[in-house]
């Protein structure tokens, strides 16, 4: 069974419910305290499980928060490659008022002490029939890509958060990028779809562009291949999660089928049941949902 290789962020968020955001001076009382299980590495590593990929998470934990570790092998996950450590993890302090807005602090932690020796360690145990997973939430993003391409890895990437040094990867190297509207914009200049697709051809002959606009549904765009894929219409309660779970359930079923354009419609509609619900990897689907719903949601 082809195997991914999720190198990828393993965060604590904590959230706290106040009446307004707390001002330089003030010491402020909240109204709710909640702590989640977070980072886009640990949602898409939770994402491919309940899509039924054969998974394998690589990163690094604080030794006090060791039960997200525990959260992602319940899921499925495999997770031999991730290391507890002496010091905190990726953690996000989110202040929430009244009105919804948020004010977030980001700590990478854990996350950015990911490094050469760890990265050819790690791909040391993969080769050219598996695929790599990765995002910009961790550090040493470079170095994991040429690695894993140098052992004739898959490369799919995510590069969310997207930041300027994005445009110094090596993203020749890449197989599937995957981006949102906004991280395209950043990388082409562009905001039309028709614009981005020819500007990344140009660019990156050979790999293949997935392509996420919301509510717009997404699209797949190779050198062989362009097609979009609507939208389902649901009722949106939140859609925190939703761009983790496209990415998990398409990969997945890319890997199961073969069939690009089947894997844009699986992750559209594992999508559309994630923003129905409240919550991040809390809120995304099993592939036992997807194959029992026979109508639209």
């Amino acid at each position: 069974m082809k195997r991914v290789l999720n190198f990828g962020s393993i965060n604590v968020d904590h959230v706290y419910t106040v009446e307004h955001f707390v001002r330089p001076g003030e010491t402020l009382s909240c109204q709710q305290y909640r702590r989640f299980a977070g980072g886009k590495g640990l949602n898409q590593s939770i994402a491919l499980a309940r899509a039924g990929a054969s998974i394998y998470h690589a990163g690094k934990v604080g030794a006090a928060d060791t039960w997200l570790k525990t959260l992602m092998e319940d899921q499925g996950v495999d997770t031999r490659f991730v290391e507890s450590i002496n010091g905190p993890s990726g953690h996000a302090i989110i202040q929430v008022n009244v009105t919804g807005e948020n004010a977030i602090v980001i700590v990478g932690g854990a996350n950015q002490l990911i490094g050469e020796a760890d990265v050819l360690r790690i791909v040391a145990e993969f080769g050219p029939d598996d695929y790599l997973l990765v995002q910009n939430e961790v550090s040493a993003v470079p170095q994991i890509i040429i690695s894993a391409k140098e052992k004739g890895l898959t490369i799919v990437f995510n590069p969310a958060p997207m930041s300027p040094q994005v445009l110094n990867y090596p993203l020749d190297l890449v197989d599937i990028l995957v981006i949102n509207e906004t991280e395209a914009h950043s990388l082409t200049g562009e905001s039309e779809a028709e614009k981005i697709y020819e500007i990344f051809s140009h660019r990156y002959p050979h790999a293949a562009l997935v392509l996420t606009m919301g509510h717009k549904g997404a699209g797949y765009f190779s050198p062989q291949v362009l097609f979009h894929q609507p939208a389902e219409k649901v009722h949106v309660v939140d859609s925190t999660g939703a761009g983790d779970t496209f990415i998990g359930f398409f990969l997945a079923e890319l890997i199961r089928t073969n069939d690009p354009k089947a894997a844009l419609a699986y992750a559209t509609r594992a999508a559309a049941i994630c923003v129905t619900r409240h919550g991040a990897a809390d809120s995304i689907p099993s592939r036992g949902e997807l194959e029992a719903a026979q109508q639209p949601f």
